[in-house]
């Protein structure tokens, strides 16, 4: 059980792994719920763009695509992130690297514990559980 990376077909900067999972522990932790087995893949936009085309019959790109496989109070799933879109919206929104990457992963894990991101104000109550997490986070 717990927390894994994997990188793909793309090279992927992720400093600090035992960190991050201590971190992405915490928040589920917080959020009432046990940390069952959950797998992160690192991938580029056209892998992340045919996993959207194949499983949730979308044709866009996408920076995160979650798969749900909770068993009761326990988190599991498989979360792939598109590094490709984590540099381009990192350059958008003039934040780090970093601070966009642990933005979407987060988000992942948020989706796991059950939170949508459909409609504005659902956009708006992950936006602002996203910034909540990251404050937990120690460098």
């Amino acid at each position: 059980m717990g927390i894994s990376f994997v990188k793909s077909s793309v090279i992927t900067p992720l400093a600090n792994k035992s960190l991050l999972k201590k971190w992405l522990t915490a928040v589920i932790k917080k959020e009432g719920f046990k940390t069952g087995k959950i797998h992160y893949s690192f991938v580029g936009d056209l892998e992340l763009l045919e996993i959207n085309k194949q499983f949730l019959n979308h044709d866009t790109y996408t920076d995160i695509i979650t798969f749900d496989y909770n068993e009761n109070n326990t988190i599991n799933g498989e979360i792939f992130i598109s590094v490709d879109r984590i540099i381009e919206n990192a350059i958008k929104n003039n934040v780090s690297y970093d601070n966009e990457l642990h933005r979407v992963m987060v988000h992942g894990i948020l989706h796991l514990c059950g939170y949508s991101d459909k409609g504005k104000k659902h956009k708006l109550e992950m936006t602002a559980k996203e910034d909540e997490m990251l404050l937990l986070k120690k460098d």
